[in-house]
């Protein structure tokens, strides 16, 4: 049960029915945009005292030089080391005083901070994310001490993890020419690399006002909010440099890619990544619907067949990894022991092969459904998660009302388009299948 629970654990951080829609209430917003190109979404709601202040910058992994990665996520620490008028150390502490929590976060595609405060502290959060997008301080002191926390991070989360490396083998195999082929977290090797102003540069190209979203929801007055955005935020300076955007296409692949991956982890793990549209794309709804019946709950198909009928692992699952490019699905399974792996992976290819060959009933469909009118429900019932939705689909599609729209393209997905998905998308040459085995000369070197 632990080992299943650290899965599910590791997949998480990767990456609904008729009833459950008539609960979701309209998400009422305002947004503008300031001069310096900053973009304001604004969501009213004072049901509890609280306040949610996020900012999102347009730059995760994917904008980074190939020699330099790691920039995006080491950025999103750096920038806690404090500002002209913050010092260090002290950007936490701030905010824990008043009663808050704060927090941030990297993906291949945008990087994502926020406090959530009483509301009668609005303005020091307002003060904090404006102190950061202009005066933060990126010196070599703060560069070396973060160095040094990112290189513990790796450690922590992919090293001494089981199947830490899963995500990052996988990718750098499912890509050849995208950046996505590169891990988050970077390479430890090019932050050492990486000279104090090559930070400098960074930081005045991507955090800018004109690469950003400012979304805060929960218990505010609106046109007082504006006035305090309009001190914090107006004064700041449109970015001068031109914000890197990669328009590599990743070639269709026409050859399945296999490997075998050996490690100290003692059960096998067999991973498949197949390519799928980018978030957004027509398709892509279909795709992460036919995962969700494949993986989600202990009736999905994946799990009947394999862990409880054929009695082959332990779990196994599939799930969209949504990007802003053409991501992939990971599906997996992490076998019992003693178990062949590719018995495993015979019996997973077994459910893609049913799912292409005939289409899923109509009970199946309204489950789906059912789970994903949860899920949109779930995501909004706090205020940080409206703020962050918000900036999300601004940023992503250009379009925030999606927030109340976006289930909309799920609910129309038809067992027909699913079935077509299917066929279109999990062909073996269209995937990368990698093997996860024990070998207990490295198992030996990582207790040495």
């Amino acid at each position: 049960m632990r080992t299943r629970a650290l899965l599910m654990l590791l997949f998480a951080g990767i990456l609904s029915g008729t009833s459950a829609l008539a609960q979701q209430k309209q998400i009422e917003f305002e947004e503008y945009s300031l001069k310096n190109g900053l973009h304001v979404i604004l969501h009213e709601d004072h049901s509890t005292p609280i306040v949610a202040v996020t900012a999102m910058y347009h730059v995760g992994s994917k904008n980074e030089n190939p020699e330099r990665t790691g920039m995006a996520h080491f950025f999103e620490h750096l920038l806690f080391e404090g500002s002209e008028n913050i010092g260090r150390g002290e950007f936490s502490r701030y905010v824990e005083n008043a009663g808050g929590v704060l927090n941030a976060n990297t993906t291949n595609d945008r990087t994502f901070y926020y406090e959530v405060l009483p509301s009668n502290q609005l303005e020091l959060g307002l003060w904090l994310e404006s102190e950061r997008m202009l005066h933060a301080k990126v010196e070599n002191e703060g560069i070396e001490t973060q160095r040094e926390v990112v290189k513990e991070e790796k450690r922590q989360r992919m090293d001494n993890q089981p199947y830490g490396n899963l995500l990052s083998e996988t990718m750098k195999r499912a890509y050849q020419d995208h950046p996505y082929q590169w891990p988050v977290i970077g390479s430890m090797e090019h932050l050492n690399a990486a000279q104090e102003d090559e930070f400098i540069d960074f930081y005045k190209t991507f955090y800018v006002p004109n690469n950003a979203v400012l979304s805060i929801a929960g218990d505010i007055d609106i046109e007082e909010t504006k006035k305090l955005i309009k001190q914090y935020f107006s004064g700041i300076p449109k970015g001068e440099n031109e914000v890197p955007r990669p328009d590599i296409v990743e070639p269709k692949k026409t050859e399945e890619v296999r490997d075998t991956i050996w490690g100290d982890d003692q059960l096998p793990m067999i991973v498949q990544a197949y390519h799928i549209p980018a978030q957004g794309e027509d398709e892509f709804y279909a795709v992460s619907m036919l995962n969700k019946l494949m993986s989600d709950g202990e009736s999905s198909r994946l799990n009947r067949a394999v862990v409880e009928e054929k009695e082959l692992a332990l779990y196994a699952g599939a799930f969209s990894f949504p990007l802003e490019d053409p991501g992939v699905t990971l599906a997996f399974a992490l076998a019992n022991m003693g178990v062949d792996p590719k018995e495993v992976e015979d019996a997973m290819n077994e459910e893609f092969v049913k799912a292409q060959q005939e289409m899923i009933t109509e009970q199946e469909l309204a489950k789906v459904k059912n789970q994903i009118e949860n899920d949109f429900i779930s995501s909004n019932s706090s205020v940080a998660g409206i703020a962050e939705s918000l900036a999300n689909y601004h940023m992503y599609y250009g379009d925030a009302n999606l927030i109340n729209t976006e289930i909309e393209r799920y609910l129309a997905v038809t067992r027909e388009d699913i079935l077509n998905a299917a066929k279109k998308y999990y062909q073996p040459e269209n995937r990368v299948v990698l093997y996860f085995l024990f070998d207990e000369e490295a198992a030996n070197s990582m207790e040495q």
